[in-house]
């Protein structure tokens, strides 16, 4: 009677060559001799290897569909007259493992990386630069002092002294790794690391250069001279190229960040490119009117209060902000100034003005406070209350 041996892996006879795979891998792991020594499971490995081996071969499973057993009578096959070794075709589980997940898993080499290489890029640096609101709008260009690995002008980055080179490393044999061979109950698990002789390059330096120990690099203390444009502002970069750390054996330097730390201004606060501004108005001046001279970036400017001015009012002077990056024109080119009055009520007067004042309030019908009335479609003082509050 034909073998079952479908049965055998415990799949249907309609499973796909990837089903019949990890069936046999799941078994092959629960009954080989390394992991279950007992007759019984040996017994059993054999057999599913058996099946294994015949439904994983088109033809053969060809012949099992039919009915038919392809081992009968095969005496070179895994049913080879007694006394053989039902594992020769496999020299343990971790053959076995490779045959699924390649020379990583099992007893073969690992896959290294290889020696890596001396040379290696710079890293970016960043330092930063305090500017005023004025130097801001302005643009500036200044000297700044640097401290970053340059170089080593010695060897001029090869780490080895004039007339000297490296040589392969006995350790790793140029590989730059060392491996370590541990067995486990899936076999042998290869494990590769760093050499610690030569640090992974595959090779040493025997003579290192005096200045820069072998990593063909110092540390230098330089001045750079760098241009801020106009309209920079706090937090803003400028990236200066092939200024940063020179790397390790003589690298290709990183970039160099200049970062703005822009300083408050005691009159101005800078929303952007806009500029902002309190200027307090007394009461008198703000009933009649009058002309404020006001010192922008420009200069002095003719500020206009209107009469009849009220606390919070806002005056704008287009083109007066800040000017903004990449842009050019006075209008387009530049923000506003926002200048926010402020009417000043004074707290103490003499008998003299006190009288003054309550005769223009006779005069102007002022004596007694007046409640106000609630404005009509929902701009009463809570509505407006409501709204600020939003």
């Amino acid at each position: 009677m034909a073998r079952d041996y479908y049965g055998t892996l415990g799949v249907r006879k309609d499973a796909s060559a990837d089903e019949i795979k990890r069936a046999y891998r799941k078994l092959a792991r629960e009954l080989h001799p390394d992991v279950n020594p007992d007759d019984a499971a040996q017994e059993r490995f054999r057999e599913v290897t058996e099946a294994y081996e015949v439904l994983s071969d088109p033809q053969k499973r060809q012949v099992v569909d039919l009915g038919g057993d392809p081992l009968d009578g095969a005496m070179g096959g895994m049913r080879g007259g007694g006394g053989g070794d039902p594992f020769a075709g496999f020299g343990g589980l971790g053959d076995i493992m490779d045959a699924f997940f390649g020379a990583a898993s099992g007893g073969g080499a690992a896959r290294g990386r290889g020696p890596r290489s001396r040379t290696q890029p710079g890293s970016d640096a960043l330092i930063r630069m305090e500017l005023s609101l004025e130097e801001c709008a302005s643009g500036v260009e200044r000297e700044l002092t640097v401290d970053t690995a340059v170089l080593c002008d010695k060897c001029r980055g090869a780490g080895t002294t004039e007339g000297s080179g490296t040589r392969t490393c006995d350790t790793c044999a140029g590989r730059g790794e060392v491996q370590n061979v541990q067995r486990s109950f899936l076999g042998q698990v290869v494990t590769a690391r760093p050499c610690p002789v030569c640090h992974g390059f595959g090779e040493v330096i025997e003579h290192p250069c005096g200045q820069c120990a072998g990593d063909g690099r110092v540390r230098s203390r330089r001045t750079i001279t760098v241009k801020m444009p106009p309209g920079v502002g706090d937090g803003m970069r400028v990236r200066m190229a092939d200024q940063g750390e020179v790397g390790p054996g003589g690298g290709p330097a990183g970039d160099l960040y200049v970062e703005v730390a822009e300083k408050p201004h005691e009159v101005f606060e800078r929303d952007g490119a806009d500029l902002h501004c309190v200027v307090r108005v007394p009461m008198t001046a703000a009933a009649v009117g009058t002309t404020v001279p006001l010192e922008t970036l420009d200069g002095v400017e003719e500020l206009d209060i209107e009469p009849g001015t009220q606390p919070g009012t806002e005056l704008v002077m287009n083109g007066k902000g800040m000017p903004r990056l990449r842009s050019s024109g006075r209008v387009d080119g530049y923000g506003d100034l926002h200048v926010h009055l402020e009417v000043v009520v004074p707290t103490k007067l003499d008998a003299k003005q006190s009288e003054l004042l309550r005769q223009l309030a006779e005069l102007r019908g002022e004596e007694q406070p007046e409640l106000a009335v609630n404005g009509r479609g929902g701009h009463g003082l809570f509505s407006r209350l409501r709204a600020k509050h939003r």
